[in-house]
C-alpha cells in the first residue's frame, strides 16, 4: 500500500498543471455547456493567427461607447444601434476549414454556422456579463494564444449561482440548452493577446435566408 501511494505521489508530481486539472471536476458546469482542448494544433493555430492580425479590426463599440476588445463579422452582424441583424461579407476561406471543425465538434452541419464573430483582446480587455442576442441557437467558441477564464452566472432567488471555466488556446466550447438560454457569461481582463473565434447558428424561426453555394464550405 505505501509502494502504491507513493507510486501514485510521483506520478502526480509528473503531471503538467493541465493534466491537473482534469483530474479536479471542480464546480459543476452548466448543462449543456461541452468543452474540448485542442481543437486545432499549434501550427494551425499560428497560421490562424497570422491571417487573423490582417484582418480591419474596429473597436466594439455600443450606444457610443468604444470598447477595448476589437472586433469583426462575417456572415451576418448584429447592429446594435438598429438592434437587429444585417447582412455581412462571406466567411474569408481561410474560416472555411475552421467552421467545419467546429461544426463537427457542435454535431451540427457547416452551414448551420452562418455567423462568425472575431475579437481581438488587448491585454487588459475582457467582456461583460450578457447573453449572445436571441436570434442565435448554438454558440461555438474557439480560444487562441492566450488562455482565459470563462465566467457562468444564473440568477435562482436572490442569489447567483456561480460556475466557471478556464479556455486554452486552440480549446472549443459550446453553449446550447440551458447554458445558452438561462446563463450569462464574461470574461475578465486578459493578461496578454488573446483572439477568439465565435461561431452561431440561427433559431429555426428566427434565421435569414439560406447562403448560397459560394458560402458554404464544401
Amino acid at each position: 500500500m505505501v509502494l502504491s501511494r507513493f507510486s501514485a505521489r510521483q506520478k502526480l508530481g509528473r503531471m503538467t498543471p493541465h493534466q491537473l486539472s482534469l483530474l479536479d471536476p471542480g464546480p459543476s458546469l452548466p448543462p449543456g455547456l461541452r468543452y474540448r482542448p485542442d481543437l486545432i494544433s499549434t501550427g494551425e493555430e499560428r497560421e490562424l493567427v497570422g491571417q487573423l492580425a490582417a484582418l480591419p479590426f474596429r473597436a466594439f463599440e455600443f450606444q457610443g461607447y468604444l470598447g477595448k476588445r476589437r472586433v469583426l463579422s462575417f456572415g451576418w452582424q448584429y447592429d446594435f444601434a438598429a438592434m437587429q441583424i444585417r447582412k455581412a461579407e462571406d466567411l474569408p476561406p481561410f474560416l472555411l476549414d475552421l467552421r467545419e471543425r467546429a461544426a463537427g465538434f457542435a454535431g451540427l452541419a457547416p452551414s448551420d454556422l452562418q455567423q462568425v464573430l472575431l475579437t481581438e483582446y488587448a491585454p487588459g480587455a475582457g467582456i461583460g456579463w450578457h447573453k449572445d442576442k436571441p436570434m442565435f441557437a448554438e454558440v461555438v467558441g474557439l480560444s487562441l494564444l492566450s488562455r482565459c477564464v470563462f465566467r457562468l452566472r444564473r440568477k435562482t432567488g436572490p442569489t447567483w449561482e456561480r460556475s466557471s471555466l478556464t479556455l486554452e488556446p486552440r480549446s472549443a466550447y459550446l453553449l446550447q440548452g440551458a447554458s445558452r438560454t438561462e446563463w450569462e457569461h464574461s470574461i475578465p481582463a486578459v493578461g496578454s493577446l488573446r483572439y477568439s473565434v465565435t461561431f452561431r447558428s440561427f433559431r429555426s424561426e428566427q434565421a435569414p435566408a439560406r447562403p448560397n453555394r459560394a458560402q458554404v464550405a464544401p
